[in-house]
């Protein structure tokens, strides 16, 4: 039996959906055809799931066989079949040789943002059957650790010296002043600010290392937008209730993204916690929620300062601060959108900013929305599908 074409007719939209769903499942029903003549031994299974890297096997046609748990995060299977062109040309190098190979290879973390895999993928033959094994390690981290450390040193280094300092020369002022007691309580006070600056600086400094060092897609799970939002608006309430600035947050539809559960809900509690400093006191900060074509969208605006034009592309820097007078009001680090942009291009998504000087400004994330699906597993010929 040939291939199926998949239709592209126009037509009406119930149509055209009719027609795919009978298409994939006829594709469904002719892989596990497929399948169940490839015998597998359960040793190889074993044997790559001590391996500490992922995996495929495939047969003939790029069929995913078997595929470990990582490769979903890393978006190069679609349809029980592997979808990445550098992965494909080196498989089929390897089908023409029958001789294994490696390459290094980079591949999108998603469908936006400038986040990639840089992946060293190894290729395989293994029996007689036509079927080829694929290990991928991911070397992302390691490529780009010393630079980023070398750097991260630095601006730490710079930015430490300010409250150190202060604290210094505050606790000078104190000893100088000890007869005066309006005088040791002023300056007290100014220490507990200087020293709550500092202790904020070492947290962030602390989430931005952990950031830089853990990829949250290796061991990815769907997560709850609406329930990621709701758990950011309750913690900033105590702060928004404070200075009378409502949160309002009506979402109509629920949607799931993968990833990791703290780095995500930490970033959309960033945005709520910037969008609440720059904002004058008895205003509004909106929470909105969208999908489309196929990116979740979490949007954050305020009735702030807003940003001047100049400065937008600076922003999501380290360290860099707007208003340094107003971050030291309000105790701004300046790593709190830096956090943002790591979190949401370390997913496979983007952050942007419309701003206005005066009207305020909205920040939105966009994320890949995860979309549940059956995967095909087999181990041997006898299982079931």
């Amino acid at each position: 039996m040939g291939e199926m074409a998949l239709p592209t007719r126009s037509g009406s939209t119930e149509l055209r959906s009719l027609l795919y769903d009978r298409y994939m499942f006829w594709r469904k029903a002719k892989v596990e055809e497929q399948v169940r003549t490839w015998e597998i031994p359960e040793s190889v299974f074993e044997l790559l799931e001590i391996l500490d890297a992922e995996y495929l096997i495939l047969a003939p046609g790029e069929v995913v066989l078997r595929s470990s748990q990582g490769t979903a995060a890393m978006t190069m299977v679609k349809d029980g079949r592997l979808n990445s062109t550098p992965m494909l040309n080196l498989v089929r190098a390897v089908r023409r040789s029958n001789v294994y190979q490696e390459a290094t290879v980079e591949l999108p973390r998603g469908p936006i943002g400038p986040g990639t895999h840089d992946l060293l993928v190894r290729v395989s033959p293994i029996g007689e059957q036509g079927l080829v094994v694929v290990l991928i390690f991911d070397d992302s981290e390691f490529r780009r650790l010393d630079s980023i450390r070398r750097d991260f040193v630095a601006n730490i280094s710079h930015e430490l010296k300010t409250p150190i300092g202060a604290l210094s020369i505050l606790s000078e002022a104190v000893l100088g002043a000890s007869d005066d007691k309006e005088a040791v309580e002023k300056f007290a006070g100014r220490m507990q600010i200087e020293a709550k600056r500092l202790t904020d600086l070492v947290q962030e400094i602390i989430n931005l290392s952990r950031l830089q060092d853990d990829d949250p897609l290796k061991n990815a799970i769907p997560h709850s937008i609406i329930d990621l939002i709701n758990q950011a608006v309750d913690e900033s309430r105590l702060t928004s209730e404070k200075r009378k600035i409502s949160l309002v947050f009506l979402p109509l539809k629920d949607y799931l993204v993968l990833g990791d559960r703290g780095q995500l809900e930490m970033a959309i509690s960033n945005l709520i916690e910037n969008a609440i400093n720059y904002s004058p006191d008895s205003t509004q900060v909106a929470i909105s929620l969208n999908c489309k074509e196929g990116l979740v969208e979490i949007s954050v605006s305020d009735q702030g300062i807003g940003i001047p034009e100049k400065e937008i592309e600076r922003i999501f820097e380290r360290f860099y601060r707007v208003d340094p007078a107003r971050s030291r009001a309000t105790g701004g680090t300046g790593l709190g959108l830096s956090i943002v942009k790591h979190v949401a291009t370390n997913h496979g998504g983007d952050i942007s900013v419309w701003s206005s000087e005066g009207a305020g400004s909205t920040f939105t994330i966009r994320l890949p929305e995860y979309i549940e699906s059956e995967s095909l597993v087999v181990t041997n010929q006898e299982e079931k599908i």
